[in-house]
């Protein structure tokens, strides 16, 4: 569908209480998006079909959206349908990596809420994350390095049992909102049940914090308790979670082709970052 087709198809929704105008929303990975004015009001449109490459379902993003709203932690939806949806708009920014740094401890609140909260509003069919999962298709989609299936079992067997959470799997910068008063979640794509591990180092690995700064987080999450096993599972999803991002950038350069995004470049930063890694060999 062209740029001009999907806005008139945007135009007619029966959401709209008058002629609304649309502005393109730059920064989505997955998506086209827009900003819709309908007199006063602001809203987000967000349009992109189900995506299975990356186990991207639209009804269970629309679920765990719908879940996070009713958690107190993301924008309402207002409608819904076939490739759209539509959202309330936050009058905010969007955090940048520097800020994950300098705001570790309303984030870490913001995800103990999520973790504690959102799993208990979901209707419909649960959803699972297993990011070793997730590397292990992804390998098989790119025909990519046997090298990180192996990567992925020794990593997958450091983890230790935690109890199961709902969480959102995405926590790139831009997936953060600070509306000067309080922050916000957004982007459910990923939203499922699965461990807490995964958010806190993906999190530490997309803001690429340092030692000290990754045991104040698991300090604060953990309320202190913090086993030498827990923080061997924790560096070892950190680096699950740099493989995912990577690969991720190279099954979306074959599947997705976003306009205006370097795919391949996206992958060489992050496989940059996991070459850093101590558990990377």
């Amino acid at each position: 569908m062209g740029s001009r087709t999907l806005e008139e198809r945007i135009a007619r929704l029966p959401c709209w209480r008058s002629e609304i105008s649309l502005v393109p929303l730059k920064g989505g990975l997955t998506n086209l998006a827009f900003v819709a004015t309908d007199g006063a009001s602001r809203f987000v449109v967000r349009c992109g079909g189900d995506i299975p490459a990356h186990h991207i379902f639209r009804e269970r993003e629309r679920a765990a959206q719908r879940a996070a709203h009713a958690a107190g932690l993301s924008p309402e939806i207002v409608h819904a349908e076939t490739g759209i949806l539509v959202l309330r708009f936050i009058d905010g920014r969007t955090l940048e990596e520097k800020d994950l740094r300098a705001d570790l401890a309303r984030i870490i609140a913001l995800l103990k809420t999520c973790h504690r909260e959102v799993g208990r509003h979901l209707q419909g069919p649960a959803n699972a994350f297993w990011v070793f999962h997730v590397i292990r298709d992804y390998v098989r989609l790119v025909g990519s390095n046997a090298k990180y299936l192996r990567l992925a079992d020794r990593l997958e067997a450091a983890q230790v049992p935690l109890p199961m959470v709902f969480g959102h799997h995405d926590l790139l910068p831009a997936n953060i909102m600070d509306d000067g008063k309080r922050l916000w979640l957004i982007d459910w794509e990923y939203g499922a049940f699965g461990t807490p591990l995964f958010d806190l180092a993906n999190l530490s690995a997309n803001g690429a914090l340092d030692e000290t700064q990754d045991s104040t987080l698991l300090a604060a999450y953990f309320d202190g308790a913090v086993s030498p096993e827990l923080r061997k599972a924790f560096e070892a999803m950190k680096a699950a979670s740099l493989l995912r991002e990577a690969l991720w950038a190279l099954v979306s350069d074959i599947h997705l082709k976003t306009p205006g995004i370097d795919y391949q470049a996206y992958a060489k930063e992050y496989f940059g970052r996991l070459s850093r890694n101590p558990l990377f060999r």
